[in-house]
């Protein structure tokens, strides 16, 4: 077992035996090994004297099944899987349906108290943690009865030992419920882990799936496995899909030949992307429901994630919410359906939101269905010209705030100096360039460079990026007819 989840195993492990409270939040967007771990997980309960598995819940959208997606199965099922391993739970269980025969079909409030609470409150007091695992909550179709479970599993009372561990992905509704109050519950957010030891793990996943293929020919070098474990980055699900993909063939010069493809053209491959794309295509269909969101919200959405691919580098919500012209709060708002597949920093100021993984963009640009694609341009028109705006907003006469003509900009940055400010200095002519239509800020380059252009100068002075305002401008002229500030 890899070392990061060993950890998180262990950490989970010592919640159970130790802590006193009484659920635990396994969070982590899509594909990050969060029901890897709910599997290895039950088996180290059943495998440990001291911890009673009381049962476990694995939903499931692929599995077709619609009891899997159904929130109101969970309890019932639990509680029949409890009473296989204690009499006396068995036979409480079956007095309380002796009452009410139909508790199994009736609300999420109702189940827990009949099929769980009375149960469990005829137990002989044991020290022993009884533990019940459920996972993927978020792949339940209806949020209100998802709701409805996590308020009922918080508002448990009994004498017994119970605990609940949950995974989930950081879905708003459960992302909001009591199930993500740290100071009732133990929370782990897998996406807060540090990534390197992340990809040291999917390096040592990858390695060991690949050595234990035992053909005479040698398919793959040292290089491809970190190359690929690089490639995940942190996405368990990519690496997972890569190795079946690349195995899924008996002789090594089509491991090799598949192998090739996944470095180099996966995005061009149907069979290696399905089951990414699958993913993918969940979220969003979910995060469109137009019986839920409003279409102006739609293309809040729609126009955020266009430019979360599209930057040049990562931004923080207050940055791009600036370039944009948008209230912080907005953008948040924009994203709060798409936790799963996009990485939305706690504080506004962190400049890490991007994408949970590099194939997200290439499935939204190239093979989503046509009512949920997003043109690649999309992005790079909203930060051009958000760009644009911001340096004739804020560019002005010694922004360096200079005292001297002596003193080198370099050496001054005042601490109104924003991200925003800096991301429009030194990407504009990128985003104008990516556009391919010239002619189509004329007018506001002009304005901006006629009276600006020293300003521009001097901030990308204090960048220490003079030498590329030079390539930026011949960037800019394939996008510009006309150059009036020369």
């Amino acid at each position: 077992m890899p070392g990061t989840r060993q950890r998180v195993l262990s950490m989970i492990m010592d919640w159970v035996k130790d802590d006193p409270m009484r659920i635990f939040w396994l969070a982590g967007l899509a594909g990050t090994g969060k029901t890897s771990i709910a599997t290895s997980l039950c088996h180290m309960l059943l495998a440990e004297p001291d911890v009673v598995l009381g049962g476990a819940f694995f939903c499931s959208r692929t599995a077709n099944v619609a009891e899997l997606t159904d929130a109101r199965y969970i309890i019932p099922s639990l509680a029949v899987a409890y009473a296989t391993k204690s009499q006396q739970f068995e036979a409480a269980l079956a007095s309380a349906l002796n009452v009410d025969s139909l508790a199994a079909s009736k609300p999420v409030s109702v189940q827990i108290l009949t099929l769980l609470q009375q149960p469990l409150a005829t137990l002989t007091t044991s020290s022993r943690p009884i533990v019940f695992v459920i996972d993927a909550l978020d792949e339940c179709s209806d949020e209100n009865e998802v709701k409805k479970l996590l308020q009922a599993i918080s508002t448990l009372r009994c004498d017994a030992n119970v605990k609940f561990i949950v995974t989930s992905r950081p879905e708003t509704h459960i992302n909001t419920s009591p199930i993500s109050r740290s100071d009732h519950n133990g929370i782990l957010r897998l996406h807060n882990i540090d990534p390197m030891e992340v990809t040291d793990d999917i390096r040592l996943y990858i390695g060991d799936a690949f050595s234990k293929q035992l053909l005479e020919e040698t398919w793959y070098t040292e290089s491809d496995v970190n190359l690929l474990a690089t490639r995940s980055d942190g996405l368990f699900i990519f690496a997972s899909t890569v190795v079946t993909y690349v195995l899924d063939t008996e002789s090594a010069d089509d491991r090799m030949a598949r192998l090739r493809t996944v470095l180099f053209t996966m995005k061009d491959s149907k069979v290696a992307t399905g089951p990414l794309d699958a993913v993918y295509e969940f979220v969003l269909r979910r995060a469109s429901n137009t019986t839920k969101v409003e279409p102006r919200e739609l293309e809040a959405t729609r126009q955020v994630l266009a430019c979360i691919l599209a930057a040049k580098m990562p931004l923080s919500i207050l940055a791009l919410a600036e370039i944009l012209g948008w209230k912080p709060e907005t953008l948040r708002a924009s994203l709060r359906r798409l936790r799963s597949v996009v990485l939305v920093p706690e504080m506004a100021d962190q400049p890490i939101l991007r994408t949970v993984h590099a194939s997200f963009g290439d499935y939204l640009f190239e093979r989503a269905a046509v009512d949920i694609r997003i043109p690649a341009t999309l992005g790079d028109g909203l930060l051009a010209r958000g760009c644009l705006r911001i340096m004739s907003k804020r560019l002005h006469f010694n922004i360096s705030k200079s005292r001297s003509s002596h003193q080198p900009n370099s050496a001054t940055k005042p601490d109104t100096f924003t991200l925003s400010l800096e991301y429009a200095c030194l990407q504009w002519a990128y985003h104008l360039a990516s556009l391919g239509e010239p002619g189509v800020s004329d007018e506001e380059i002009n304005v901006i460079f006629s009276r600006q252009f020293l300003f521009w100068l001097e901030v990308m002075s204090i960048l220490g990026e003079v030498r590329r305002a030079a390539a930026m401008l011949i960037f800019a002229a394939a996008s510009v007819s006309f150059l009036e500030f020369f």
